[in-house]
């Protein structure tokens, strides 16, 4: 069974049932329930139009769930006929589920899962292990992401920026079970890249190939987490950061300069550096100030502040991590690895301890905890430095 296949014809297939007339909530219901069938009957009998096939296999089952929900009769009066079956039409609706699924009205976490179950076509099982929770628990989420945008018109335009902050939250949450959520994030970016021209779009897709391109190098084979300045920069995908590096550049070209090209030019800087000695952080600090120009977030300032203590010493780093609040995420572990590339040893083991207390993950926890531990035995192993910032 080809799966990517079946991922690539969920969309279209969604479209059509939509664009008949079936609300988003029971089109989305049947066409999982041929996507169940498919895996049934496609390894011993391949159809010749699979799309085709799915659509037929889809409104059928819509039409039985119709018929069947006593609470939905009076629906029947608005059902046709049913088509005959035949090639499907050659139409790609794929944009306006995305906008669908990044519906202002959904939480961010519920429009990240319904754009992976409708757009990217993996069941609720997969991503429900992806994000380690209960398949019941992730079904009631989709379930009310669904009734909440079944209302809305199909024909609305949407907002690319809340599509792309969807793709970026599913990029950001990397990978666990069967699914990687990082190269669906990907794939699916990839895939809004070629229907829209937009250089935020173009951006963010940079981006997510210059940030994956480091992945082999990120963890040791014991899987901690290895610093971006120790990784071993020969393990880095150069034909990944090639193409992100076209890409971005391509984007960079319009002069209508967004975020996600901003953060993929701050990438793109590590990826040129041979070594982490040669990173060009002045530059850095530059892209940082047109993010910050472009978004004013408390997260650019922090991440800011760790770039201005490469660039200009760890005290101009630590006078601007002192204007930001110290609640801010990993503003303990900024400020830890400051104060040991100043010299005051005790204090950044005590704010290593202090950040990995406040870990969001176990990954992240247990790097924070051996950084506070390399500090805290320095005095009877001396000549250990600092572990380079990821910037």
């Amino acid at each position: 069974m080809d799966e990517a296949l079946l991922r690539r014809l969920t969309p279209g297939v969604l479209t059509v049932l939509v664009r008949r007339g079936a609300d988003f909530a029971a089109a989305e219901d049947a066409v999982q329930d041929a996507l169940v069938e498919a895996v049934r009957s496609w390894p011993a009998e391949p159809p010749r139009d699979a799309k085709g096939w799915l659509v037929t296999v889809a409104w059928r089952k819509f039409l039985d769930a119709t018929r069947a929900d006593t609470a939905r009769r009076r629906r029947e009066d608005r059902v046709e006929e049913e088509p005959e079956p035949g090639p499907a039409a050659a139409v790609d609706d794929t944009l306006q589920l995305y906008f669908l699924c990044a519906h202002p009205s959904l939480t961010p976490s519920s429009a990240v899962a319904l754009t992976l179950r409708a757009v990217g076509g993996l069941t609720t099982r997969q991503i429900a292990q992806a994000y380690l929770v209960p398949e019941a628990t992730m079904a009631q989420r989709i379930s009310r992401a669904k009734r909440t945008v079944s209302a809305v018109r199909f024909e609305r335009p949407g907002d690319v920026s809340t599509v792309l902050r969807v793709l970026y939250l599913v990029f950001n949450e990397g990978y666990s079970g069967d699914v990687d959520l990082a190269a669906e994030a990907i794939r699916l970016t990839r895939q809004l890249a070629a229907q829209v021209d937009h250089p935020e779009v173009a951006g963010l897709l940079a981006l997510m190939l210059l940030h994956h391109a480091r992945r082999a190098a990120r963890t040791a084979s014991d899987g901690s987490l290895v610093a971006l300045g120790r990784q071993d920069r020969s393990r880095w995908d150069t034909a990944l950061i090639a193409e992100g590096v076209e890409i971005l550049q391509a984007a960079l070209a319009r002069d209508r300069l967004g975020e996600f090209q901003a953060q993929a030019a701050i990438a793109a800087l590590h990826a040129d550096a041979a070594t982490a000695a040669e990173t060009d952080w002045v530059q850095i600090v530059e892209w940082y100030d047109e993010l910050l120009r472009l978004t004013d977030s408390p997260v650019v300032r922090l991440n800011r502040a760790v770039a201005l203590g490469e660039a200009d010493g760890a005290r101009a780093g630590l006078a601007a991590l002192a204007a930001l609040d110290s609640s801010l995420p990993r503003h303990a572990a900024a400020a830890a690895y400051l104060h040991e590339r100043d010299g005051d040893l005790p204090l950044a083991a005590r704010l290593y301890a202090e950040a990995a207390r406040k870990a969001s993950n176990t990954a992240e926890r247990d790097h924070l905890t051996r950084q506070a531990a390399r500090l805290n035995s320095l005095a009877d192993k001396p000549g250990s430095g600092p572990e380079p910032a990821e910037g």
